[in-house]
């Protein structure tokens, strides 16, 4: 064989050895984009670690234990205002959110829309054990600490004074993050605070809270935190929404089921989810029983519709939007027949 020949064949055997690397690296790299790409497509949803937004892992975790997988991937926020700024980016689809604030985003033209609640009641306002506030008129010239502006426990504190002939500005208001509540009372900082559990009931289990009143007292069947998405989810997610809220129905309806269930779920959330003590998600979910309560959780219009009315009364609503703006009940079934999780406690 010439030299002529051996070096254009070595050429070509050099040629062919080139192309079929590339060739493997390219097939590599998409293998590796796929997954990617399939990891970034998993649907968000945004929490934060308080009982009204438990249903979200709850649905997470029992999907897991029974499928192997779950189809929506929860993310955790500490506050509020991050929370809200995630969804606003465009990082989650979809999140648990303030009632209020979900419908002050859509008067502001942002495209949200409630498909589900997250649950009733399971509120409390604390003071101090040491307190000598004893009644809602003793708050009078007193600090106390919300969620947020747009939180339903200023809308019920609100509510409750104005029942009282008092208004929203005979104390003093401040925002805070629920995680940081319990410190500020134990410290005096503030004389009151007012959250989702679990944050309330810890004041109660370590000695130094007590309970000025439960929702369930001042404002019956009141809705804290709703299931909101991005209504291109639903125009472009519909079949993952409707996964969504059917899982969170289920949940709720597990949760609701029998005191064993609760307790289960207290433990693996409290642990893999939420990073808290155990004993404390026990504590809110048992003492009382109906204290939180996960079911009969349909967007329904009229209490929207009070919620609206006090929103404009208070000021943190213009009365812009109204319940077919900012709701699509569609995706919520009857209570009648939502089937709680098959699930007790064994993994597959």
């Amino acid at each position: 064989m010439s030299f002529k020949r051996t070096v254009l064949l070595s050429a070509i055997l050099w040629l062919a050895l080139i192309t079929v690397l590339h060739c493997a690296l390219n097939l590599r790299l998409r293998w590796f984009s796929g997954g990617e790409a399939q990891q970034e497509a998993k649907f968000r949803v945004g929490f934060i670690p308080v009982t009204c937004h438990l249903t979200c892992p709850v649905t997470d975790f029992i999907n897991k234990q029974v499928n192997g997988e779950n189809f929506f991937e929860p993310v955790r926020f500490n506050g509020f205002p991050e929370l809200k700024e995630a969804f606003l980016s465009d990082y989650m689809p979809a999140t648990f959110i303030l009632a209020p604030l979900a419908m002050a985003l859509r008067e502001q033209g942002v495209p949200i829309k409630i498909v589900y609640l997250g649950h009733r009641d399971g509120t409390a306002m604390m003071v101090h054990k040491d307190s000598r506030i004893f009644r809602i008129e003793d708050l009078k010239g007193k600090t106390v600490a919300v969620p947020n502006r747009y939180s339903n426990q200023r809308l019920l504190l609100f509510k409750a004074f104005k029942e009282r002939g008092m208004k929203i500005t005979d104390v003093n208001l401040i925002e805070m993050p629920p995680p940081d509540m319990p410190a500020a009372l134990y410290a005096k900082a503030v004389d009151a605070i007012t959250s989702g559990e679990p944050f309330m009931g810890q004041t109660e289990l370590d000695g130094y809270g007590r309970i000025l009143y439960l929702t369930k007292d001042v404002w019956p069947n009141f809705i804290s935190c709703v299931l909101a998405v991005n209504e291109s989810a639903i125009k472009n997610d519909r079949e993952k929404v409707q996964r969504l809220v059917d899982g969170i129905a289920s949940s709720g309806k597990w949760l609701d089921q029998k005191m064993d269930h609760r307790l289960l779920a207290a433990d693996f959330v409290a642990k893999q989810y939420y990073n808290q003590d155990p004993r404390l998600l026990s504590f809110v979910l048992s003492k009382p029983p109906d204290r939180v309560k996960y079911t009969n959780l349909l967007p329904l219009k009229k209490d929207f519709e009070e919620i609206e009315r006090l929103g404009v009364e208070s000021g943190i609503l213009q009365g812009k939007v109204h319940f077919e703006d900012y709701a699509d009940p569609s995706f919520a079934k009857d209570e009648a027949t939502v089937q709680a999780h098959r699930w007790e406690g064994e993994k597959k």
